[in-house]
């Protein structure tokens, strides 16, 4: 949870262009006639508001050099896509998964977990390129078009799901209810998918770069998605993109037969980060992993050092840290407890009227409660769908922070008592807590010949295990490094707060 993020109830307001218009243009990938729902101008009125949302809810990488790499990368790219009536722009998003996604409008984005297993610009080019596909041909205005009833709340959502990887992003999003609709996390088509591999590889090629790049990409990611679940990556309905496997066959091959003609643009464009360490160099520093920031989880308690916010939730239920709230569901999903903040303050019974008439909500049973020796209003609500909500406001440091206990009505009472334990443990950090709280860094290391990763962690202090490290840097468990070999590692340090 990041301070002061809100959700946006007009998460994508210009959506309401959607349905005013059909008109048939040519998809400036296939050269052929389509009809689509929307318009260049309302696309990129769509991608602007979008874009606005990505920065508030998900954040900006702060690191203008990095940024600064991307947007170079990005603009050697955009010439050469299908599609050149879009003003296209590329940025860093804070999110730690490994993730990929484009806007309408040309807004393309790269997660900092992405570039933290990434090693080569070949790669990175690889991938900005198939977002640029995404764009160039119109899958945006496909999709809407095919579904013009999807609800503003439900977009950015849908778009941020929309990656090259798993759906961990798409889940946290969607188990706080930010999302409506879990289908939609199945953003494109796999032929879309198939479409923006192969348009992404070739805009790659005739900027310079190994058509193959995106092969390599892909095959880490898959080692990272079977690291992290334990199993290799299945395709499944609601899966976004084609198989990770189908994905590095069909691309080695389309590289095989790129790369001949990519010669000679190859040879005439040099990278700008032109070695494999002038590529780690731009990714020094990159915050890897969970962000304190944003609050971490140690257990089933929530630390959060800037908001000196500790909250303590259920024991088995799932715990999720999204941008604007951070909560748990039951792990029979029979409801769930969230805590947001709801601006400045430190009236609770105030607070709690102007959010009810601002929902259009009745509270009922409402009242002042004690919590940690400090007032705080408890609530409760129904709504039409036959929903219960117990809702509890608390003051902090100049603030005001909503508890939402959520159940279907038949089985609201028994969770009643686990709601308002979450409440009442809402409190300040212990010294001990804020001093065992620490952020990893990406830092570069030097091999020694013959070293091992295991040899190699414990020398230069490496946070990553040897499977992490081997992921990291796309090479063998068992590697043997050569002398002088660049190494992606990660330094853990304390955090001091931003």
């Amino acid at each position: 949870m990041r301070p002061k993020a809100r959700l946006q109830s007009t998460l994508l307001a210009a959506l309401w262009l959607l349905a005013s218009s059909c008109a048939t243009t040519t998809n400036p990938v296939t050269g052929e006639r389509e009809l689509v729902g929307i318009s260049t101008q309302q696309e990129i009125a769509m991608g602007t508001k979008a874009a606005e949302q990505v920065q508030q809810q998900m954040g900006l990488v702060d690191d203008p050099a990095l940024r600064g790499y991307i947007r170079q990368l990005g603009a050697r790219l955009a010439p050469y896509s299908p599609r050149r009536d879009l003003p296209y722009s590329f940025d860093v998003v804070l999110m730690p998964e490994p993730n990929a996604f484009a806007l309408p409008g040309g807004h393309i984005y790269v997660s900092r977990g992405l570039l933290a297993i990434t090693n080569s610009e070949a790669e990175l080019a690889g991938v900005i390129g198939h977002e640029i596909g995404h764009v160039a041909a119109r899958h945006h205005a496909q999709r809407q078009t095919r579904s013009q009833a999807v609800g503003a709340a439900t977009v950015l959502g849908t778009l941020a799901a929309a990656v090259l990887g798993g759906g961990q992003a798409a889940q946290a999003v969607n188990e706080l209810g930010q999302v409506a609709g879990s289908g939609l996390i199945a953003s494109y088509g796999r032929d879309q998918e198939r479409q923006s591999d192969d348009v992404g590889q070739r805009i790659a090629a005739k900027a310079g770069y190994d058509p193959a790049g995106i092969s390599v990409f892909l095959d880490t990611l898959g080692r990272a998605s079977e690291l992290e679940t334990g199993q290799k990556r299945q395709p499944s309905f609601f899966d976004s993109h084609p198989s990770t496997p189908e994905r590095v066959r069909d691309t080695k091959t389309r590289a095989a037969s790129l790369r001949a003609a990519a010669m000679p643009a190859i040879a005439a464009s040099p990278a700008i980060a032109g070695s494999r360490r002038a590529f780690y160099e731009h990714l020094r520093g990159l915050l890897v992993g969970p962000d304190p920031a944003s609050g971490i989880f140690v257990g089933q308690r929530f630390l959060h050092p800037d908001l000196d916010l500790a909250i303590d939730f259920p024991s088995g239920w799932k715990t999720v840290n999204a941008q604007s709230s951070v909560g748990a569901q039951h792990p029979q999903g029979t409801g769930f407890v969230r805590l947001q903040s709801q601006g400045a303050g430190s009236d609770v019974r105030a607070a709690a009227n102007a959010f009810a008439n601002q929902a259009k909500l009745a509270l009922q049973q409402s009242q002042e409660i004690r919590i940690a020796g400090r007032p705080a209003w408890r609530a409760l609500a129904q709504t039409q769908d036959g929903t219960a909500v117990q809702f509890t406001w608390i003051a902090r440091g100049g603030s005001i922070y909503r508890v939402e206990g959520v159940a279907k009505s038949a089985g609201f009472n028994a969770l009643a008592a686990s709601f308002d334990r979450v409440a009442r443990s809402v409190r300040g950090l212990q010294s001990s807590e804020r001093n065992g709280i620490r952020e990893r860094r990406l830092e570069v290391a030097t091999a020694r010949a013959g070293e091992t990763l295991v040899q190699l962690g414990k020398r230069t202090g490496n946070a990553w295990g040897p499977k992490e490290t081997a992921i990291a840097n796309g090479v063998p468990l068992n590697v043997r490094f050569r002398a002088g070999d660049p190494v992606k590692i990660a330094k853990e340090r304390p955090y001091r707060g931003r």
